[in-house]
C-alpha cells in the first residue's frame, strides 16, 4: 500500500473470540448493549464505518480501550437484522487500523484510530513466497475442497496487493485467536506471508494424512462388498440344498406372524414391503436389526384387539365408592360417560384433567376408573419431560431409536382402548429438543388422534378409543391450547372430618394389612386419629396422614414381632413416644391483634393457608415499602389498597400517616402472588391508620379495586378449610363467591360464619366494627 497514514474517530466494536481481516465480509451477532449502541452510531454516520478490535480477555463483558488489542480493522456495515434478543450485521472489512486515543467510554467505546497501510515490497524473496503460497493454496483446495476451481490470475490480478489473498486465507483457515491476531499485526507483507505459509503447510499435511486414511477405508469397504456378495451366494447355495440359516428362520417366523396378525389392509401392505426389503439385507448387518425390531413392533401393536367395557352403572358406582371417599363431582362425570357409551358405543373417549393439591387421590382415581370400566390401565409421568421424542418416538435412522411413550404404553397394554394416565402434565419441560406440550396437543385431540403417527412406528395408529386422563397440581403452567383440549375436574382438599372417614375406611386398614397385623391387633380411637390429623400433618390431601398411620402400625408390629401378643389401642398420650414431638400446632391466631395486623387466607398447591399481613408506620424512609417475597400482582394490590384507604379514610375518621409505611407478608422465604390479599391489605392499613385492632376471630379474602369494589377470587373451599383448621370461624369473602360454598361439607358450613362483601365498606364493618361506631 502506498497511501499515507490517516486518523479519524470511529465507534469501537469489541469482539470476544473473533479477529476480522481486511478484504473479508463476515456476519457478526451482537447482544451486548454497548456494542449495539456502537453499531447504531455507525449506522447514523454517512459512511456507516466502525472499528473492530479483538478483546485481550474474552471473559470481560464491558471492555474498555485497555482491554483490546492495539491493532484491529475498520469495516463498513452492509446489512443489519434486528430481533428481540440480538442484532446481526454483515460487515465488509476495509483496512488495518491502530488505536490512538480514547474519545469516550459510555454508553459505548469511541476512539481515534490511525490507518496502518502495508509497505510496498518487491524482490525475489517476495515473489518466491507468493508462488509458494499459491501452490499450497491450490493443494489445500484440491485435497479439502475439490469442487472449488481456483483461478489465481482472476483472484489476485497482476500488480494488485497480494494481501488480498493472504487475509482471506487467514479467515478461511480458522486460525486460533493468537495466530489470527499475529497475522493481522504482521508489520510487512513478507512477515504476513511467512505466517500464512506455515499454517497452510500444516493444514495441507493434515489433509494429506486424512486422504491416506480415507483411501485405506475405501479398501476395507471393497472387502465388505466382497463379503456381502459371498454371503448372498451362500444363501443361494443353502436354498438349493434346502438348508435354512438364522436369517431364513427369523424371516419365516415374521411371515408366520404376519399371516396370523389382524392388521388393517393399508398396514398389511406396508409390512409386506418392509418384509421384502428385510429379505435383501444381510442378517449380520446393523440395518437388519433395526428393520427387524420395527417389524416386531408393528406386528405386536393392538391394531384391532380391544377390551369390552363394563357399562353397568351400579357396578361402576360401587367400585368408585369402594376406592375413594367423597369426590362426588368426579364420580358423577364418570357415570355420565358410562351412560353415553352405553347408548352410543361409537362415542369418542373423553380426555379429562384432574387438578388439585398433592395427595387427594388423582392418580389412584384413574386406577379405579379403569377397574370400573374393565379396561387395562397404563400410567407414566410427564414431570420433567423436555424431549418431544419421548412422546413421538425417535426416527429409526438414529442409533438406539425407540418408539414414544404413548406407543409403548399401548404395546404393553395389548389393547387399543386402555385407560392411559399422564401424570404431572403441569410439570412438562421444554428445551432445544422440542416442546412435548405441542406433541400432546395432537395426542389429546379426538379430532386428530385417530391417525397418530409415531416417528418410530411411522404408521397411523388410532388413539381415539384410548381413555386419556391427565393430572396436575395447578393449571397455570399448562399452555392454553393444550388446556383447551381437556375437561378440567378439580379435586379439592379434604376437611378434618373427611380425612377421618378416609383414614377409617381406606388408610388404616391398608397400613394394618401391610404391617401384617390382624384386625384385633391394632386400633386407633377417633380422638387419637384427630390428634394425628391436626398435630402431625398439615396438608390438603392424605398422603402424610397415611405415612403417620403406617408408622404407628410398624411400631405396633415391633411389639408383636417381639412376642408381645396383647392387642394395642393407641391413645393420644402415646403419640409423642410413637411419632415424636408434635409437628404442627393448631394456630389459635393472635387473639390480641395489634393495630396494623390482619388475617388473610391464601391458596397454595398443597391446599389453603392462613396468612398474616402486617403494617407499621415509620418516622422516616420511603413513603411505601412492601416486603415478603411478593409478586408484581400482590404488590399492585397493596398499592391499590393504600391509595383507596388514603382517599376514603377521612370520611370515617382515618388519619393520613405522618411518616413512611411498611407492609410485610410472612413468611419471607416463600414466593407469594395473586390479587386475593387485596381486602386483607386494605384492612391492615385501615387498622394502622385508625389505631384500631382487627377482630382476631376473622379472616378474609378478596380482590380490591381502586374504587373500593370487592371482586371474586378462587380456591374458596381450601381457604375456608384452612381458616377452620386454625380455629377461625368467621370469614369475610366477596359476595360473588357465595355460590362456591356448596363445595364445602355441610358440617363446615354450619360451623363457619360468612360475611359477604361487595364493597370495602362491608369488609371494614366486619373486621373493624369500632371504626363505624358513633
Amino acid at each position: 500500500m502506498t497511501e499515507s497514514n490517516r486518523t479519524y474517530v470511529l465507534p469501537i466494536l469489541p469482539l470476544k473470540n473473533t479477529v476480522v481481516f481486511p478484504y473479508v465480509a463476515m456476519p457478526i451477532s451482537i447482544n451486548r448493549p454497548g456494542s449495539v449502541a456502537a453499531v447504531e452510531d455507525a449506522l447514523s454516520s454517512k459512511n456507516r464505518l466502525l472499528a473492530v478490535f479483538t478483546q485481550l480477555d474474552a471473559t470481560v463483558e464491558a471492555p474498555l480501550i485497555k482491554d483490546l488489542h492495539a491493532i484491529g480493522t475498520s469495516a463498513v456495515i452492509k446489512l443489519i437484522s434486528r430481533s428481540e434478543s440480538m442484532v446481526q450485521i454483515i460487515i465488509n472489512a476495509v483496512e488495518r487500523v491502530e488505536l490512538s486515543e480514547m474519545e469516550q467510554s459510555t454508553p459505548f467505546l469511541k476512539a481515534r484510530v490511525r490507518t496502518l497501510p502495508m509497505p510496498l515490497e518487491q524482490g525475489l524473496e517476495v515473489e518466491a513466497l507468493q508462488r509458494e503460497i499459491m501452490e499450497l493454496t491450490g493443494r489445500y483446495f484440491a485435497l479439502g475442497h475439490p469442487e472449488v476451481q481456483l483461478n489465481f490470475p482472476q483472484f489476485v490480478a497482476p500488480g494488485e496487493d497480494f494481501m488480498q489473498l493472504v487475509y482471506p486465507l487467514g479467515q478461511l483457515l480458522a486460525l486460533d485467536i493468537n495466530s489470527a491476531q499475529a497475522l493481522l499485526e504482521a508489520p510487512t507483507p513478507t512477515a504476513a506471508m511467512k505466517i500464512i505459509r506455515g499454517h497452510l503447510n500444516h493444514e495441507t499435511q493434515i489433509l494429506e494424512i486424512r486422504q491416506k486414511i480415507a483411501d485405506e477405508a475405501q479398501s476395507e469397504m471393497g472387502k465388505e462388498q466382497r463379503n456381502y456378495i459371498l454371503r448372498q451366494q451362500l444363501q443361494a447355495i443353502q436354498k438349493e440344498l434346502g438348508e435354512k440359516g438364522q436369517g431364513n428362520s427369523e424371516l419365516a417366523e415374521l411371515h408366520k406372524k404376519l399371516a396370523e396378525a389382524e392388521l388393517p389392509e393399508n398396514i398389511r401392505e406396508e409390512v409386506k414391503k418392509e418384509l421384502s426389503r428385510l429379505e435383501q439385507i444381510p442378517a449380520v448387518s446393523a440395518e437388519y436389526q433395526v428393520a427387524r425390531s420395527h417389524l416386531d413392533l408393528v406386528l405386536e401393536m393392538p391394531w384391532h384387539k380391544h377390551t369390552t367395557d363394563n357399562l353397568n352403572l351400579a357396578n361402576a358406582r360401587q367400585v368408585l365408592d369402594e376406592d375413594h371417599y367423597g369426590l362426588k363431582e368426579v364420580k358423577e362425570r364418570i357415570i355420565e360417560q358410562l351412560a353415553v357409551m352405553k347408548l352410543n358405543p361409537e362415542a369418542k373417549a373423553p380426555i379429562l384433567c384432574f387438578t388439585g393439591p398433592p395427595g387427594v387421590g388423582k392418580t389412584s382415581l384413574g386406577q379405579s376408573i379403569a377397574r370400573a370400566l374393565g379396561r387395562k390401565f397404563e400410567r407414566f409421568s410427564l414431570g420433567g419431560m423436555s424431549d418431544e421424542a419421548e412422546l413421538r418416538g425417535h426416527r429409526r435412522t438414529y442409533i438406539g431409536a425407540m418408539p414414544g411413550r404413548i406407543i409403548q404404553a399401548l404395546r404393553r397394554a395389548g389393547v387399543r382402548n386402555p385407560l392411559v394416565m399422564l401424570d404431572e402434565i403441569d410439570k412438562l419441560g421444554r428445551d432445544f429438543r422440542g416442546d412435548p406440550a405441542a406433541a400432546l396437543m395432537e395426542v389429546l385431540d379426538p379430532a386428530q388422534n385417530y391417525a397418530f403417527r409415531d416417528n418410530y412406528l411411522d404408521l397411523p395408529f388410532d388413539l381415539s378409543k384410548v381413555f386419556f386422563i391427565t393430572t396436575a397440581n395447578t393449571v397455570d403452567t399448562i399452555p392454553k391450547p393444550l388446556l383447551d383440549r381437556m375437561e378440567l375436574l378439580h379435586l379439592s382438599g379434604y376437611s378434618d372430618e373427611e380425612k377421618m372417614e378416609i383414614a377409617h375406611h381406606y388408610l388404616f386398614p391398608r397400613q394394618r394389612r401391610e404391617a401384617g397385623l390382624a384386625e384385633n391387633h391394632f386400633a386407633v380411637p377417633d380422638d387419637t386419629l384427630a390428634a394425628v390429623i391436626r398435630r402431625y400433618t398439615r396438608e390438603a390431601g392424605v398422603r402424610e396422614l397415611e405415612r403417620m398411620l403406617g408408622r404407628l402400625a410398624r411400631k405396633v408390629a415391633i411389639r408383636f414381632a417381639e412376642g408381645k401378643n396383647e392387642p394395642v389401642t393407641v391413645q393420644r398420650g402415646d403419640l409423642q413416644d410413637m411419632l415424636g414431638p408434635e409437628r404442627f400446632f393448631v394456630e389459635k391466631l393472635r387473639r390480641e391483634l395489634p393495630p396494623g395486623v390482619a388475617t388473610g387466607l391464601a391458596w397454595t398447591e398443597s391446599g389453603g393457608d392462613v396468612l398474616y399481613i402486617e403494617a407499621i408506620e415509620l418516622p422516616e424512609g420511603e413513603k411505601f415499602t412492601i416486603t415478603g417475597h411478593l409478586g408484581d400482582v400482590m404488590k399492585e394490590s397493596a398499592m391499590t389498597a393504600n391509595s383507596y384507604i388514603l382517599s376514603y379514610g377521612e370520611k370515617i375518621g382515618i388519619k393520613k400517616p405522618r411518616g413512611a409505611v411498611h407492609i410485610h407478608v410472612p413468611a419471607g422465604a416463600i414466593p407469594k402472588d395473586g390479587p386475593s390479599a387485596g381486602v386483607t391489605m386494605a384492612t391492615a392499613l385501615a387498622s394502622l391508620y385508625s389505631g384500631l385492632a382487627v377482630r382476631g376471630d376473622t379472616a378474609m379474602t378478596g380482590e380490591i379495586t381502586l374504587s373500593g369494589l370487592v371482586l371474586p377470587v378462587g380456591g374458596i373451599k381450601e381457604k375456608v378449610l384452612a381458616a377452620r383448621r386454625a380455629s377461625v370461624h368467621r370469614v369475610i369473602m366477596p359476595r360473588e363467591n357465595e355460590k362456591d360454598l356448596h363445595e364445602l361439607p355441610d358440617n363446615v358450613r354450619q360451623e363457619m360464619q360468612f360475611i359477604f362483601a361487595e364493597h370495602i365498606d362491608d369488609v371494614l364493618r366486619g373486621a373493624l366494627p369500632e371504626l363505624f361506631k358513633g
